[in-house]
């Protein structure tokens, strides 16, 4: 499902269980956000899912809302390597930041 902020911040007392900065080949991110077991892709008004330029332009765009967790999501390359079966592998996260329950 896709959410814009617009409609993130009419959510009264939302709060972010995890935000997902998902990696682009390193160039642009995009959020996922899990709110109440539910995923959501950050998306402007138009229905396309919004593109940032780091990590920290996410991390501000968001700084307003309550975020449990926070992890940088980089796919992994490894799998299309010339030579090597396929499988299935886990991207790499990276915990950013973590509330204290």
């Amino acid at each position: 499902m896709r959410i814009t902020l617009d409609e993130l911040r009419r959510t009264q007392d939302a709060v972010i269980d995890l935000l997902e900065i998902l990696s682009l080949e390193g160039q642009h991110y995009m959020a996922r956000l899990s709110i109440d077991g539910q995923l959501f892709l950050l998306s402007d008004k138009s229905g396309s899912t919004s593109l940032f330029r780091s990590a920290w332009q996410i991390q501000d765009t968001l700084a307003a809302f309550a975020i449990r967790e926070t992890q940088v999501v980089h796919a992994s390359a490894y799998h299309e390597m010339v030579g090597m079966a396929p499988a299935q592998i886990e991207p790499l996260r990276i915990r950013v930041q973590r509330q204290k329950t």
